[in-house]
């Protein structure tokens, strides 16, 4: 699925509106909105709508029951298939993140479950919902499909009534292919599913927690550190910073500025001229 770029967004007396798809298998688009005066008529969607509240309240009717979310309250599931609407209901309106996920990530037959408690009371999903929406903002494919997994594996919890399966203590001989698969393909990058796949369709989350037991960080971190590294030898090679960004895996330029400086505390550009300077 590729991206779509830049985000469409509109602006209006009603508020405003951004929405993309992201190239993250599962998630069909992506829509954040303020708006302070606005209804949704009754509607339906084909897919899951995972909703977080950042600011005023918003209240919705999910198959003629109605609920009101705000910012401290719960996640907000809404499943497909279903009726619903919504609307603000306050003078300042509201600030929503929607993620909208095809069923590859929940299946339909949780939608029984959706429909009794759409409401989801549960802040570590919360701020799983959130740092995925951070990623999916910073076009880091592989931190949004790893935090994807565990959104996805705690919904599953509520869904179902119980606890995620058990998939067995971390595994250090797991950890180190999956750092060999990653070394191997630095700039070109390595999908979550992808990796799990060729690992032996192990599970997704049990692969990210072997990881991040042997090493100390989880697996699109320790890439990203790969990709500055490259950037770095690129750059003191002499190529230029936008084409060292798209050379060493990062999306374009700003991308790469944004996690060089965490790495290394300067820009690519300042980095390059003092590797120059050196040389004189």
């Amino acid at each position: 699925m590729a991206a779509i770029r830049p985000r469409s967004s509109t602006a209006g007396t009603a508020g405003t509106v951004s929405a993309w798809r992201p190239p993250v298998p599962g998630i069909a688009e992506v829509f954040h909105a303020r708006f302070t005066d606005h209804a949704y008529p009754v509607h339906v969607h084909d897919t899951w709508a995972l909703m977080i509240v950042d600011g005023g309240r918003v209240d919705f009717a999910l198959d003629r029951e109605r609920h009101g979310a705000g910012v401290s309250d719960a996640v907000v599931l809404l499943p497909p298939g279903v009726a619903h609407d919504g609307r603000t209901v306050t003078e300042a309106g509201f600030r929503k993140r929607v993620m909208y996920l095809d069923t590859s990530v929940l299946p339909e037959r949780l939608t029984g479950a959706a429909v009794d408690a759409p409401l989801l009371a549960d802040p570590a999903l919360r701020e799983r919902v959130h740092a995925l929406h951070l990623a999916l903002g910073e076009r880091d494919t592989l931190e949004a499909q790893s935090r994807l997994a565990f959104v996805r594996e705690r919904l599953h919890r509520w869904l179902a009534g119980h606890a995620p399966a058990a998939y067995g203590a971390p595994t250090a001989g797991l950890a180190v292919r999956l750092r060999e698969l990653l070394d191997a393909r630095v700039a070109e990058g390595l999908g979550l599913e992808e990796a799990a796949a060729e690992l032996g369709h192990v599970h997704p989350t049990h692969l990210i927690r072997s990881f991040r037991t042997a090493y100390g960080l989880p697996p699109h971190a320790y890439l990203t550190g790969r990709r500055v590294e490259l950037a770095r030898r690129l750059l003191l090679a002499g190529m230029r910073p936008a084409e060292a960004a798209t050379a060493a895996g990062f999306y374009d330029q700003a991308h790469l500025t944004r996690h060089f400086g965490r790495h290394v505390g300067t820009s690519p550009a300042r980095f390059a001229r003092s590797g120059r300077s050196g040389r004189t």
